[in-house]
């Protein structure tokens, strides 16, 4: 069997963490900025848990 290659733009967006999950970055945070509160800025810094829906596409894409 050849080994499984990673989706590499996969990898370079999302992490696995240590009990399986994978973290990414949120949306909405690039451009547009001024009309977007400062909490809500500030809240979109922090990475966040992928949903468990979308868990599943992930580990097809990032098996390693």
């Amino acid at each position: 069997m050849p080994k499984i290659k990673s989706h590499r733009g996969a990898a370079k967006r999302f992490s696995k963490t240590g009990t399986g999950k994978f973290k990414g970055s949120h949306s909405f945070h690039r451009h547009i900025l001024g009309k977007k509160s400062a909490k809500r800025k500030r809240d979109l810094r922090k990475s966040s848990i992928i949903h468990c829906s979308d868990q599943k596409v992930l580990e097809r894409m990032l098996p390693y």
